[in-house]
């Protein structure tokens, strides 16, 4: 079904960089002094196992009192149908023996099964293999893209990723909200969901481009994004109905998932509209020259 969409996105593209630009340099500046609060994935902490006798109680309430002792707060989920694992960012014996005796001091029937002291799940070694696959993903998204398309669409395809991902850095980083290692996960699926809202406008865009001589370049982006709107917009809401479904009820647990969720998509469905089409429309009138294949 064909749409009738015409609105002038890309009359808009220079304010619309600008507003990215400026949100990168504000994620960059509360990165630079603010920093991540990192989770226990990648701090290190505590592990205590607790069961009770009698009913479990309310995890909100367990959370409350555990937090009144650990500073940074604490991870605390169900195990089985009587017990909850307790994690902590804190390492020291005497931070374990304050949680073991604020929870006998608040609840009755407890009984510790087992502690234990972790190093950090995401270590030095780990993240530097991160940073190298994620590096490697880059550049074989290039290498496809220039081979599929041409060499300056590899590039725009590229920019917005990175764009999205600082910005939900930013984010994490002026709320404070504690990253865990469902952070990562979050931020691989916000990759993959950018770059496929960015590949089908720039497909579209490589569909109309025998039709650049006469429309010129602006033009024929704006109409490419109008003529892929609808599937925008329905792609957009139908993954953004439930991540905030997520971060509403899913609670403190998937609290790094579904909000880096939540930020990168509403950062992707943008850049795929302006950043990538605005940096493509510049790189062209700057430098007109290659032809996309088809």
């Amino acid at each position: 079904m064909k749409n009738n969409f015409n609105f002038k996105f890309m009359s808009f593209r220079r304010p619309a960089l600008c507003i990215s630009l400026i949100l990168v340099l504000i994620s960059f500046g509360f990165l630079f002094t603010r920093g991540l609060n990192l989770g226990i994935d990648f701090t290190g902490g505590n592990v205590i196992q607790a069961e009770f006798a009698g009913e479990l109680p309310d995890i909100a309430k367990v959370r409350e009192v555990v937090s009144a002792v650990v500073a940074k707060g604490a991870m605390i989920q169900n195990f089985g149908e009587k017990g909850i694992i307790i994690r902590t960012n804190e390492d020291t014996d005497e931070s374990r023996q304050q949680v073991v005796d604020v929870l006998n001091k608040n609840f009755t029937g407890m009984t510790i099964t087992g502690f234990e002291k972790v190093g950090p799940v995401i270590g030095g070694e780990l993240r530097q293999q991160a940073f190298i696959g994620v590096t490697i993903a880059l550049i074989a998204i290039l290498i496809y893209i220039t081979l599929r398309f041409q060499f300056r669409f590899a590039v725009v395809s590229v920019v917005p990723l990175v764009h999205d991902v600082i910005i939900a850095l930013g984010f994490f980083s002026i709320t404070q909200m504690e990253i865990s290692s469902s952070f990562i996960a979050a931020i691989l699926t916000i990759v993959g969901y950018s770059l496929n809202n960015t590949i089908i406008i720039l497909d579209r865009i490589r569909e109309n481009w025998r039709d650049l001589s006469h429309e010129g370049i602006a033009e024929l982006v704006n109409k490419s994004v109008n003529q892929t709107l609808a599937r925008t917009i329905n792609t957009t809401l139908t993954t953004l109905f439930p991540v905030i479904a997520l971060c509403v009820w899913g609670g403190p647990v998937l609290q790094a998932f579904s909000y880096a969720m939540l930020v990168g998509i509403i950062a992707g469905t943008w850049s795929s509209m302006f950043v990538a089409t605005g940096f493509l429309i510049e790189w062209y009138l700057a430098k007109p020259e290659g032809k996309a294949k088809r």
